[in-house]
Parts: C-alpha cells; sequence; structure tokens
C-alpha cells in the first residue's frame, strides 16, 4: 500500500470519527420547571406503576430510562411535556402504546412519568 493510499485511508477515519461526540444535554435546574412537576403522584398512580412500568423501567429492558437514574431520565425531560406524553401514549422505540398500563389516562402517564424520572413517590 502506498503511503499516500494509507494517508488517505487515515484522514477518511479520522473525518469519519469527527461529530460522534455524544452532544451535551441541556441541564434541567429549576425543578418548578421541570414537565410534570404538577402531576399528582397517588397510591392509585404506584399501583399502576407496580402493575405495568416495573416491567422496563426497573432494570432498563429495551432502553427504557430506569427509576433511580436521573441522568438517564434528563434528555427526554429536555424533550419537553408534550413529547414525553406522546411517547407514552403512542409508544416509541421498544415501549408499547401506554406502556402497558391500558387503564393509565393522561395524568396518571403525567404522574407516572414524574415518579420514575423524579426516583421514586
Amino acid at each position: 500500500m502506498k503511503t499516500s493510499t494509507l494517508g488517505v485511508i487515515l484522514i477518511r477515519m479520522l473525518l469519519g470519527l469527527q461529530g460522534c461526540e455524544k452532544p451535551a444535554q441541556p441541564e434541567l435546574k429549576n425543578t418548578s420547571q421541570l414537565p410534570f412537576s404538577d402531576a399528582v403522584i397517588t397510591k392509585d398512580v404506584q399501583g399502576k406503576w407496580a402493575r405495568s412500568c416495573v416491567l422496563c423501567h426497573v432494570n432498563g429492558e429495551g432502553g427504557a430510562p430506569r427509576l433511580g437514574h436521573p441522568e438517564e431520565w434528563q434528555p427526554r425531560l429536555a424533550q419537553g411535556e408534550a413529547v414525553l406524553l406522546r411517547h407514552a401514549v403512542e409508544g416509541y422505540n421498544n415501549m408499547p402504546p401506554l406502556g402497558y398500563c391500558q387503564a393509565c389516562e393522561r395524568e396518571d402517564l403525567r404522574a407516572l412519568i414524574k415518579l420514575m424520572s423524579a426516583g421514586g413517590a
């Protein structure tokens, strides 16, 4: 292999690696502005979590953000409440519509997301 060919390959490899760094995630510092901050976590919501969400959000099955791991929730929360609710209702990636919680209403989903993203009730 000629030196110039090797140089071209190295340059292409380096160029291919540029921009692959993980983008910085916006920080959410003011908790009063956090999505779902006004959602109410009730015993009923906790029961729905135990029957549905726990299946994936404890161990991170299928890439689900885990309870008690705010760093996994921060990029999702940064997308805003409307996006997260749409994903919860319609399903997203490996999560099925309503996240297996067929009895969940909009306010239940808001509270469930708050519960999981905050690390518990």
